[in-house]
């Protein structure tokens, strides 16, 4: 998988020109959806290299990262006349970025994208690395393929159309690489404050966050070994998700963030993560996300859910746990019972 080149840019104009003239294309197509249409696209769209480009629209939010969008951008593309030499622009959130790169991909056995982040989450987690797909049958991310953007565009003026939520949403995908990280960038996480926000520090920090990204893509591009540590908080968050996109949907971030609790208090049990370390993360997280009601009436859903992660080898639910800030240990199982037991901890707190 070819390596992608990721731009913190301070000069938009300029940073999509470049990206677009490093790509040779007959035709441009922008992808967004209906928030990033009315927000974002007046931010890029009198941009001279993006002159004559034609606009998909699709809906916001991930209840439409469905084969239904996917089969209306592929489409548009046909009756637009795209061909494999075309240049997709994805501009928007991770739903944007995951299905526009898997629709590009797969157009006439591949076209060229360009990833413009518009969210925190899209900036440290979606649009880097190569991930893309849709949701399928009632399961995150169940379709897709390992396809790098040629580039990706970060661009913190951005953040400031973002609502608090969508913010703090990002910020667990931030948390967790900490959490892989080191003590320091760990702490300076729990300590930033997500009400009175320090965009030039949270602009500081996401550098660095996409660094720590970056730096195990490099190593691992299809997830065979270390990349498997980005998945802490997902094995319990994505059944999180996909549980509440059968009652009311919530952000990714939130349900990485409630995994992230399960996932170690089963850390501190299994592996020997501090539990005082494992308290402050905790607190942290309750205290900026709250918590999804869930029942113990809920607990075979999640497990049934669970056996659906990609990264499961048989019958065995698959973890990444830690046995301290930035001690990663892959390829962990749990038994039901001590699956419960995580649960019942997210849900009466210690």
């Amino acid at each position: 998988m070819d390596k992608q080149k990721v731009i913190i840019s301070t000069n938009l104009e300029t940073a999509v020109t470049n990206a677009v003239e490093e790509c040779e294309h007959d035709r441009i197509f922008i992808l967004v959806d209906e928030t990033t249409q009315r927000l974002c696209l007046p931010l890029i769209g009198g941009f001279n290299c993006l002159r004559g480009a034609d606009v998909i629209v699709i809906g916001a939010t991930d209840e439409n990262k469905t084969l239904e969008s996917l089969t209306h951008v592929w489409s548009c593309l046909q009756q637009g006349g795209a061909t494999r030499h075309s240049l997709m622009v994805n501009l928007g959130g991770g739903m944007v970025t995951d299905l526009g790169g898997f629709a590009a991909s797969t157009f006439k056995r591949g076209m060229n994208y360009i990833n413009i982040s518009t969210t925190l989450l899209a900036m440290v987690d979606a649009s880097v690395g190569g991930k893309t797909g849709i949701n399928f049958g009632g399961l995150k991310n169940e379709i897709g393929v390992f396809s790098t953007a040629k580039s990706v565009i970060l661009d913190t003026r951005f953040l400031r159309t973002m609502d608090h939520e969508n913010i703090c949403s990002g910020y667990a995908e931030m948390l967790k690489h900490g959490l892989i990280s080191d003590e320091e960038v760990w702490a300076e996480l729990i300590n930033f404050d997500l009400n009175v926000i320090d965009y030039h520090h949270l602009s500081r920090m996401l550098e660095n966050s996409v660094k720590v990204k970056e730096r195990i893509v490099e190593e691992d591009p299809t997830e065979r070994g270390i990349r498997k540590a980005l998945n802490l908080g997902h094995t319990v968050g994505h059944a999180f998700e996909s549980l509440a996109l059968k009652r009311k949907p919530i952000l990714h971030g939130y349900a990485v963030a409630y995994g992230l609790i399960c996932e170690l208090y089963l850390s501190h049990v299994k592996t020997g993560f501090p539990i005082e370390k494992m308290r402050q993360t905790v607190r942290f997280i309750t205290d900026v996300y709250g918590r999804m009601p869930v029942t113990c009436d809920d607990y075979p859903t999640l497990l049934e859910l669970m056996t659906h992660d990609k990264k499961n080898v048989g019958s065995d639910i698959n973890f990444t746990l830690l046995g301290g800030v930035g001690d990663i240990r892959i390829n962990q199982t749990a038994t039901k019972q001590e699956i419960e037991e995580a649960l019942d901890f997210y849900r009466e707190g210690f």
